[in-house]
Parts: structure tokens; sequence; C-alpha cells
């Protein structure tokens, strides 16, 4: 009396091919989110080296402090030639 169970040759189930899939998701998902974490590390790396004395935010924010309505102005400006390239 034999006791082996006989080995199936045919394609896998419907449940097997959905934790697959979910598996590949879940792997894809996982990749996505640290690409973005480094993109948000390095982007709020960008901002603490600019806002620092002399950087371009500190100007900006300098400028801004001293002449809101001129500054106002400009960026309204800049939002129109934007919006007039798209």
């Amino acid at each position: 009396m034999s006791t082996e169970v006989p080995q199936s040759t045919s394609q896998p189930g419907v449940a097997e091919r959905a934790i697959d899939a979910a598996t590949d998701v879940s792997r894809t998902i996982g990749e996505v989110a640290g690409g973005l974490q480094a993109a948000v590390d390095r982007l709020t790396s960008a901002v603490e080296e600019s806002r620092k004395p002399g950087g371009t935010l500190a100007t900006i924010a300098a400028i801004t402090r001293e002449a809101p309505l001129a500054s106002l102005f400009v960026a309204f400006l800049f939002g129109v030639a934007v919006a007039r390239r798209r």
C-alpha cells in the first residue's frame, strides 16, 4: 500500500495566481515607496540648504518681507507668463 500523493501537472489555481499577483504588487509598491522616500529626502535637503543665509529661498523671503506688494505683483506676472505657455 502506497501513501504517495500523485504529482499534478495542471496549471496553478486561481488562488495561487492571485497570491503571486498580490506579492508582485506588494513588492512594486515597496519599491515605489522607497523611491518616493529618497526623492522627498533629497528635496527636503535642497530646501534646507536653500533656506540658509545667502540661499535662494532666504533671499526671496527677505525681499517678500521688505516689499510684499511688489513681490505679489511679480508672482502674478510670473503666473500669467507660465499660464500662457500652456
